[in-house]
């Protein structure tokens, strides 16, 4: 859920226990695809009451059974992981026009919503997904219930009100986000709620928690939290809006194994579609260091939360280009690459509701389309099936003055394997010579080498000390060290 407020709270003595001597459960190597089940796939018409696909704020009909039907797409696509965006039973009403399609308003945190399904239908795609070798990440509501929840007003206590959000030194714990009641995790009772409810869904067989607001959640609780998940071998993924390297670090550090780094997004946004140049990227990935778990931290080109990667060029063919170039970029990251349901064939949209239409299949796509998705499943392969690409470690190379704002060049490397990528920010097809000493390689680094990506005819060679590149327009290529 997206938030405004800043920056401010770091997990006190609890969080940095839930470390312990536990065993770190990892996500490296994995490929997860992000779905919001109301706009994925309708699966079962029985429970449609109230849907109307024309309104943008409504339910749309998309249900657990549905998700279930659509498996073998998100297998098709190469993806090994789903996160499925809150399944909860949401609040009755509508609030500012918009029904809880998204699943952010919960009532009760242990019930699957109606529109949604029931329990044997999670159930039934939790067998599924295990039958098919995939993990399942579900999302968490940690900071607070829906607006017309119930028990706001049957448990007043449970809550932050004005006089403790006016007292506090702490606003972004204390006060409520976007006037949602804000739940006082310093409440034995709320405690022991919200423990229970993570028990309770860690029990139905899920691999991984994504935890929603957790810069508006009390630190001592986050800390008794992640030492339940960390104790059942359940990976946690962090949502701090616009965090940055320091702050995943920070939490890192603190318990969780992996947050969002908004920062890279916002930087590939802005080399990729506007044109920005790759030196922002390469900021970025300067700071690797500081992660304590680099391999785990969860990359993206868009999500539920922000406006469609595709939608930053007005013209839709440019769009669908640059979304190819932006997937294929995405994944020669070193960490865990997220994929937002529609971002594989560039489907558009703004600002919320507009980035969340409806998913759409194979037989409503365009020629268009369907050859975005083909470059996102072969780079998602190309991926899985090298070593250095998947687990590997980066290593950020110096690119010559005069370059930086074109070319982001770096290795990946893993149990033997090599692989050197490049991207190129070049609006035409364009050759560079690179003395290879600036680059920190020397000839014997480089015997025989294999381009990845297919259909893409990006070249290298080595020769006399340097290193030849002909690479197409905006584009990101890797190529295979032997």
């Amino acid at each position: 859920m997206r938030k405004t407020i800043l920056l401010g709270l770091l997990l006190g003595a609890a969080g940095a226990a839930a470390q312990g001597n536990m065993p770190l459960s990892s996500f490296e190597g994995q490929v997860v695809y992000q779905v919001m089940p109301d706009r994925f796939f309708d699966g079962n018409a029985a429970n449609d009451a109230g849907v109307n696909k024309g309104d943008p704020r409504a339910w749309h009909g998309g249900d657990l059974a549905g998700l279930t039907a659509k498996l073998p797409y998100i297998q098709k696509l190469g993806a090994t992981a789903v996160w499925l965006t809150p399944i909860y039973q949401q609040q009755a009403q509508n609030s500012f026009d918009t029904a809880p399609y998204h699943g952010y308003w919960p009532a009760d945190f242990r019930k699957v919503d109606p529109y949604f399904g029931t329990l044997n239908d999670f159930l039934a795609f939790i067998g599924a997904t295990q039958k098919g070798g995939m993990r399942v990440v579900l999302d968490q509501v940690i900071n607070h219930y829906g607006y017309l929840a119930p028990a706001v007003k049957e448990h007043p206590t449970w809550f932050n009100g004005k006089a403790e959000c006016d007292a506090s030194r702490q606003k972004d714990i204390d006060c409520p986000l976007a006037g949602l009641p804000d739940l006082n995790q310093g409440n034995p009772q709320v405690r022991d709620l919200l423990l229970g409810n993570a028990g309770f869904w860690r029990d139905q067989g899920v691999s991984a928690f994504r935890y929603d607001a957790i810069k508006n959640v009390d630190g001592p609780f986050l800390g008794d939290l992640l030492a339940g998940d960390r104790a059942a071998g359940i990976w946690t993924l962090g949502e701090w809006y616009n965090a940055d390297t320091g702050t995943v670090a920070e939490w890192q550090r603190r318990g969780f194994d992996s947050l969002f780094l908004f920062s890279l997004q916002t930087a590939m946004k802005g080399s990729i579609m506007a044109g920005q140049g790759l030196d922002g990227v390469a900021a970025v990935l300067s700071r690797q260091g500081e992660l304590p778990r680099p391999g785990e931290v969860a990359l993206f080109l868009d999500n539920h939360d922000v406006p469609r990667f595709a939608q930053g060029s007005l013209f839709e063919d440019v769009g669908q280009a640059r979304t190819k170039y932006g997937l294929r970029a995405l994944m020669t990251l070193r960490g865990v690459p997220v994929i937002w349901q529609g971002t594989e064939i560039a489907m558009r949209g703004g600002a919320d509701p507009d980035n969340r239409r409806d998913m759409r299949f194979e037989d409503k796509w365009t020629p268009q389309e369907k050859g975005v998705f083909e470059v996102a499943q072969n780079a998602i392969a190309v991926r899985q099936a090298s070593p250095a690409l998947s687990r590997g470690a980066l290593t950020l190379l110096k690119t010559p003055p005069g370059l930086a704002d074109r070319l982001l060049i770096f290795t990946r490397e893993q149990e033997g394997q090599r692989v050197l990528v490049v991207w190129h920010g070049g609006k035409t097809r364009q050759s560079y010579s690179v003395r290879l000493g600036s680059l920190g390689l020397s000839s014997g680094d480089l015997p025989v080498i294999q381009s990845l990506f297919a259909g893409q005819n990006a070249k290298i060679k080595v020769s006399s000390g340097y290193l030849h590149l002909s690479l197409p327009p905006e584009d990101a290529a890797a190529f295979k060290l032997n």
